[in-house]
């Protein structure tokens, strides 16, 4: 028995036929074309699914189930896309319609990527085998999925686990959620891009030496959010100053998700998260420092996720399991 998951995005549609232990034995992709109709997209879709179908030489009854991660807010009960922020889905019966152009006879599973991500740590990932689990994504902003006694909380509204957009700092920096401060404009590579930059600015009229600036040769468009580290690694004290502030950040965010949730894993994904265990690292003892068991109390683990790109596809295939 396979299930197919779809992970949805802005620029790209990628699906994946999945084993029941969760092995991807085929995928592909094709480009989301986001300035199209619904239905255009969802006629892609099923498309894609057809090809890598064709391509396994596996047959649409041995699906037992198809999942879609999407961005945005979805209503994993009705099947429909409430709203996605970078897509034109606005109320939009996913279910209904794939179904009907793929010719399915089966259920279509819809859950908010992040959570989809999450689930896909908890089944096959870093999680795996905890009941209580948390996942963040380190990239653009900060995405968060929570998995509760094995189950995905998205809140009665479907528009839950928004853990980005905590405020960390009163009257911080300006989110494009409309908040002030939210722990995304500190934690996200941007923000981390965003710190590096003002260092940078600092340094440039203190005249501060560092070695970020042969880096990006001088032009900041060329920070990114691997600037900092690689300067920290190389002995640079700026870069260093950089790392420890955007640390201090990520961890009182995460010590918050840890002490109101109590997860058996805590796992980050995204870009940041190529840091790998030296990222583990400098968190450990500033997280534990501040959450709120101590002494013999069992403790959350930290974790980098595993799965990397096929979280959606997995995450997606397993909401139908």
């Amino acid at each position: 028995m396979y299930h197919i998951g779809i992970d949805l995005g802005g620029t790209n549609i990628a699906a994946g036929i999945v084993d029941e232990n969760y092995n991807i034995i085929k995928k592909g992709s094709t480009p989301t074309n986001a300035d199209r109709s619904p239905d255009e997209i969802t006629a892609d879709i099923a498309a894609l699914c057809r090809r890598i179908l064709e391509e396994a030489g596996v047959t649409l009854e041995s699906i037992h189930s198809i999942g879609i991660a999407t961005p945005g807010t979805a209503n994993s009960h009705t099947g429909e896309i409430l709203y996605a922020n970078n897509l034109p889905f606005r109320n939009y019966p996913m279910e209904k319609k794939l179904t009907e152009f793929l010719g399915y006879s089966g259920r279509v599973y819809i859950a908010n990527d992040a959570n989809a991500a999450a689930k896909a740590e908890a089944v096959a990932g870093a999680a795996k085998g905890a009941k209580y689990s948390v996942m963040i994504t380190l990239g653009t902003g900060v995405g968060g999925g929570i998995i509760l006694d094995g189950q995905v909380y998205a809140g009665f509204n479907h528009a839950g686990a928004e853990l980005g957009h905590m405020v960390i700092v009163k009257d911080g920096r300006q989110c494009t959620c409309g908040r002030r401060g939210c722990w995304e404009t500190y934690s996200s590579a941007t923000g981390l891009i965003r710190t590096t930059r003002e260092k940078l600015e600092e340094c440039r009229k203190s005249g501060r030496k560092t070695v970020m600036e042969e880096m990006i040769g001088g032009d900041l468009e060329r920070i990114s959010g691997r600037t900092a580290f690689r300067a920290m690694q190389a002995g640079d004290a700026v870069g260093a100053e950089v790392v420890d502030e955007y640390i201090s950040y990520l961890a009182t965010g995460l010590v918050n998700i840890i002490n109101i949730f109590q997860p058996n894993v805590l796992s980050i994904g995204g870009g940041i998260s190529n840091e790998g265990d030296s990222l583990i690292e400098l968190l450990h003892s500033r997280v534990f420092a501040e959450t709120y068991t101590r002494d013999d109390t069992p403790q959350c683990k930290l974790k980098i996720a595993k799965l990397k790109n096929d979280a959606g596809i997995i995450g997606a295939a397993s909401l139908g399991r």
